[in-house]
């Protein structure tokens, strides 16, 4: 698959590079040109770099790597209509209110994945790779105590889900519908809080019982 990536970044670099190992065709695009192509050439596996609209154009499924307050900038200058736009964006900010020495976040805007499908109509936006940092998407290591790394994707359209999800077992993940674009604000607050939690040495994953003993019922 052609997969272009806006960005020149550590999430760029994470998955970018783990499709071009995968055999996907991958095209990396920034605002500063070099930057993209020296990032390709880092990768190799036959990826390229050029410019935003380059890497636009060339690609079936694009991934948003951009920080948020660029996004803007990159969705109204670059042609995307009919693409699947992959958004792993977070919008975190300081948590002011934070005890001093504390590293906590906040979200600056409450649901980016939706403004991305707002602003691009026709494209096919799913929100996906943004709970771990570029970090964990670019290590080794797939299987926690047992479970596979999983990644929850959000979107509307249901041929572009899949299209993702089989972009994230490329990475050896293990992908699950989580919904419509309408929860992806869900994740996005999901990631500023476990972040936040990582950053204090807490351990986010003890919060949550397994599967097996995770049993509700209804009120």
């Amino acid at each position: 698959m052609r997969i272009g990536i806006i960005g020149a970044g550590a999430m760029a670099r994470a998955l970018g590079g783990g499709w071009a190992a995968a055999g996907h065709e991958v095209r990396f695009g920034a605002r500063r040109r070099e930057a993209a192509v020296e990032l390709a050439d880092a990768i190799g596996h036959g990826a390229r770099g050029g410019s935003i609209e380059e890497a636009a154009e060339f690609a079936d499924a694009v991934l948003l790597a951009v920080p948020v307050d660029a996004l803007d900038a990159v969705l109204r200058s670059t042609v995307l209509d009919g693409r699947v736009l992959i958004d792993c964006t977070n919008a975190f900010q300081p948590d002011t209110s934070a005890p001093d020495g504390t590293l906590n976040f906040v979200l600056a805007e409450d649901a980016v994945a939706e403004r991305v499908a707002a602003t691009v109509a026709t494209a096919h936006v799913v929100k996906a790779f943004n709970l771990c940092a570029a970090e964990v998407w670019a290590a080794e290591a797939r299987e926690f105590d047992g479970s596979r790394l999983s990644v929850p994707l959000c979107g509307d359209d249901p041929d572009a889900v899949q299209l993702v999800a089989g972009l994230a077992e490329d990475l050896k993940l293990r992908p699950f519908p989580a919904g419509g674009l309408h929860r992806a604000r869900y994740l996005e607050a999901t990631s500023a809080m476990t972040v936040g939690l990582w950053f204090a040495g807490h351990d986010s994953r003890a919060m949550f019982p397994p599967l097996a003993a995770a049993s509700a019922a209804r009120d």
